[in-house]
């Protein structure tokens, strides 16, 4: 189910405040166990804006797991049921939209949630009530705080992205790298985890270029970095910046390699850019969806067909059915008394658990419970090739 939430606002003053003070920890419901309720579980996501066909393609991903297990039985005679509150990228959105969900008794834990921003706007209320906020769909650092046990990250981390592709570009003799970056928290601190990777090589960018959330200076930014000549450009960016962005910057630039982060697009919107997308080089956090040979790919597979979601299957929406996987697993742990306690601390004692050829191992706030991080490629019609 989808809706949108306008009459309820939280300023993020006012949430650090309630951090600091406790005075909005009054409106937030206590999860009460009823043993023959379902699971129900809070996802602000966007559905509707620059980044709708990420969210999307997340949605659909963890909603047909949790489908698959539904029609077992449930976890432990529980079925699970997803909300999702569409936020449109707006981190202002997202913040009333975990406020109504924490004033609801019968959300158990915020899952899935997308976005640096979206994740920032709502941390101090996330740490406040110590409800379980579940593989946000950030690589970010904010969103792994050292000291919260009730934030439980899934996906590498964009530093562990960053890193693998400064190492690439660095091996094959790549040293004018030029980066363009979205003008927001995300933007900002993955460029950062770029500077540390290429500082480690004694490299520094040859240029850099921000981007508004709205793509509405791609062409400038665009024209910005090409003037700088680089050998290869870094893409920080996700949805409609980056897509605007390759477009410009191609039609410029046509042989300069591109490099781009795992939250790049889902397969639609890839398919979009057309000729520009060949050869541009992304990292990704989940194996390839085209992979049979891995167990948890063919499971994805037989989930997605028997559901027969509206969108095709793409590398996020298998990330959003291997988070939904992960949060089965704690949950079965968990057992029949549940609470949200039982629940956190059963995902930290999930240590090596392999879902079938993708392994997740929970070890300490402020890490992912994956490391796995890959590079592949854009082919001729938005497609991966490797």
């Amino acid at each position: 189910m989808t809706f949108a939430v306008d009459k309820i606002t939280i300023s993020r003053r006012h949430a650090l405040t309630a951090l600091a003070g406790g005075s909005l920890a009054a409106t937030w419901a206590a999860w009460a166990d009823d043993t023959q309720a379902p699971v129900k579980i809070g996802q602000t996501i966007d559905l509707t804006g620059p980044l709708a066909d990420l969210g999307q393609a997340l949605q659909r991903g963890a909603q047909v797991c949790f489908a698959a297990v539904n029609a077992q039985g449930g976890v432990n005679g529980r079925k699970i049921v997803l909300e999702t509150r569409d936020d449109g990228y707006d981190a202002k959105r997202a913040a009333a939209n975990a406020s109504a969900f924490l004033a609801d008794k019968d959300t158990f834990a915020l899952f899935n949630c997308l976005g640096t921003p979206i994740v920032e706007a709502m941390l101090p209320q996330v740490v406040e009530s110590g409800i379980p906020l579940f593989a946000p769909t950030t690589g970010a650092m904010l969103a792994r705080p050292k000291s919260v046990r009730n934030i439980l990250n899934v996906r590498a981390s964009y530093a562990e992205e960053a890193e693998q592709m400064v190492q690439h570009l660095s091996n094959i003799g790549i040293k004018r790298i030029a980066v363009a970056y979205q003008n927001n928290s995300f933007g900002n601190e993955v460029l950062e985890s770029v500077r540390v990777a290429m500082a480690k090589r004694q490299l520094q960018p040859v240029e850099t270029a921000s981007i508004e959330s709205n793509a509405s200076n791609a062409p400038a930014a665009a024209g910005k970095l090409a003037q700088a000549a680089p050998e290869s450009v870094i893409a920080v960016l996700a949805g409609k910046p980056a897509l605007d962005f390759i477009k410009s910057f191609r039609a410029q630039r046509r042989g300069v390699p591109l490099y781009a982060f795992s939250v790049i697009g889902a397969a639609t919107t890839l398919r979009t850019i057309g000729d520009d997308a060949v050869g541009v080089a992304v990292t990704q956090v989940v194996p390839s969806p085209a992979s049979p040979s891995v167990a948890v790919v063919r499971d994805f597979h037989q989930a997605w067909k028997a559901a027969s979601p509206n969108i095709e299957p793409s590398h996020l929406a298998l990330e959003g059915y291997i988070n939904a996987r992960v949060f089965v697993e704690a949950l079965k742990r968990t057992g029949r008394n549940l609470t949200r306690e039982r629940f956190i601390e059963s995902a930290w004692a999930l240590k090596h658990a392999d879902l079938g050829g993708f392994d997740v191992a929970f070890s300490e706030p402020g890490k992912g419970a994956s490391r796995f991080v890959e590079l592949t490629m854009l082919g001729r019609g938005g497609r991966f090739i490797s």
